[in-house]
């Protein structure tokens, strides 16, 4: 089995880092920090190394002046449940699922997960079904369907529902193998630019202008990493749009937010104008929805040559399933994480891996990757797409092996992550209890300048660069 080191060493080199700036990052503690058959905690401390090194060699480049990197496994972990473990004005997370998510027996003795935290997505299942959004009539609806009928009817309806499949049943679809031919991230040249020098400031990203568009976890995370070292991270929502308020708080620190209502053309030409000055547009909406508007990677290119254009998508961006929504509960119940440590536990039906890290771990990837291009465009400009998916991630963290007693080992509670690693800030919120980043850089030490405030907060502008 690969150890941190070389773990890290791969994702680092694979992405074009140059491999002597890896001894300068130390990976502390030991595995398994949580209940699970798989290698969660490693998958969370390499991918949280990979974007702090990135931005230690970023800062290396702007100022001549190299860092020591740090990540201790316990920190990383917590890190990578920073949701569960937020406190506002000491009060602890809402129930995180609606009353209908989760887990159902079919008519063929198969089991699928229905994701139903935005309304929309709960009236498709509840339309297919033909039954009110209550859990014993969804049951009992469910029983008259074959599994694999009603993921596709489901979807077919804007629902997202996954059928649970072994890890057999993923990897002999079509989808699976369009995977194994992509690498974890991938970094393409997508137009000509010049190189764009590097702004002024004292920080590694300091000067530069993230756009984020995304919602949930995975995107808003890259976006929160970004800011963490020194981007003006810009969040865009639409008025309209359902987001889950304990995910906006936690993943909001160190972000600007605006409404921009992008089904006008009055909202698209205030995002172009935003686009002309960003550095990297970060996205997470639906696979073709923001090419639709006019803002596909192309488009992005076009309108600010030299842009870094980051995707991410649930399913990847090749294979019959490219165009397909996602979140990672149901990724990890479609590829046979859930199936797999069912079995591992002695179940008969799916567990669930102890961390969103499907999420987490694509979210570091994501800003990883936005900084590595960004390199390459400073170093040989032109215009960069970086595309991550969560189930690329999950191949990944599959192939990183199995811990065969790792579900014995007992839950990180939150006493031991309270006492080391939570910072308390005001916000527009209240006063929050949150987990300080897990990067530790010697140097520039990570950290959030702005706090965490109501979507909307801002005007649809950039602040004046110092």
């Amino acid at each position: 089995m690969q150890s941190p080191a070389d773990i890290l060493k791969d994702i680092w080199t694979s992405a074009g880092g140059d491999a002597p700036a890896l001894g300068r990052v130390r990976l502390s503690g030991e595995e398994p920090q949580l209940p699970s058959s798989f290698r969660v905690a490693i998958a969370g401390q390499t991918t949280i190394a990979a974007a702090g090194l990135a931005a230690a060699e970023i800062w290396r480049l702007r100022s001549g002046q190299a860092q020591d990197v740090s990540v201790d496994l316990r920190h990383a972990v917590a890190e990578c449940r920073s949701e569960r473990y937020l406190r506002v004005d000491d009060k602890p997370p809402p129930p995180a699922w609606d009353a209908i998510a989760g887990v159902y027996r079919t008519g063929d003795n198969r089991f699928v997960r229905c994701h139903t935290n935005f309304p929309h997505h709960r009236d498709a299942v509840c339309k297919v079904l033909g039954c009110d959004a209550e859990r014993d009539k969804v049951q009992a609806a469910l029983m008259q369907w074959k599994g694999e009928d009603f993921e596709a009817e489901a979807y077919a309806a804007g629902g997202v529902v996954a059928l649970m499949r072994s890890h057999d049943e993923w990897s002999a679809l079509p989808q699976a193998r369009a995977l194994a031919e992509l690498p974890l991230i991938s970094i393409e040249k997508i137009g000509e630019a010049p190189p764009k020098p590097w702004p002024e400031g004292d920080r590694p990203l300091a000067g530069l202008r993230v756009l984020d568009l995304s919602r949930v976890i995975a995107g808003p995370v890259a976006g929160r990493t970004l800011a963490a070292h020194g981007a003006d991270v810009l969040l865009v929502s639409g008025p309209g749009l359902p987001a889950i308020d304990w995910l906006t708080i936690d993943t909001g620190r160190g972000k600007l937010t605006t409404f921009i209502e992008l089904k006008s053309e009055t909202g698209r030409a205030q995002l172009r104008d935003l686009l002309r000055d960003a550095d990297i547009f970060s996205q997470g909406y639906r696979p073709r929805a923001l090419a639709a508007l006019g803002f596909a990677p192309e488009d992005a290119a076009e309108i600010n040559p030299g842009i870094v254009y980051v995707t991410l998508s649930a399913y990847g961006h090749a294979g019959p399933w490219a165009g397909r929504r996602g979140f990672d509960s149901l990724v990890q119940t479609t590829t046979g994480f859930n199936h797999n440590e069912g079995c591992a536990a002695g179940l008969d039906g799916p567990k669930e891996l102890p961390a969103q890290m499907l999420d987490h771990a694509t979210g570091y990837l994501m800003a990883f990757g936005a900084m590595m291009a960004k390199m390459r465009q400073a170093r040989e400009g032109g215009s960069w797409h970086v595309r991550v998916s969560l189930a690329q991630t999950g191949r990944w963290l599959w192939n990183l092996g199995r811990l065969a007693s790792g579900l014995n080992t007992p839950d990180l509670t939150g006493e031991a992550v309270h006492a080391a690693f939570i910072e308390s800030m005001p916000s527009g919120f209240g006063m929050l209890k949150a987990v300080r980043h897990a990067a530790l850089l010697s140097t520039t030490p990570a950290q959030w300048s702005r706090p965490a405030m109501p979507l909307g907060s801002h005007p649809a502008q950039w602040p004046a660069r110092s």
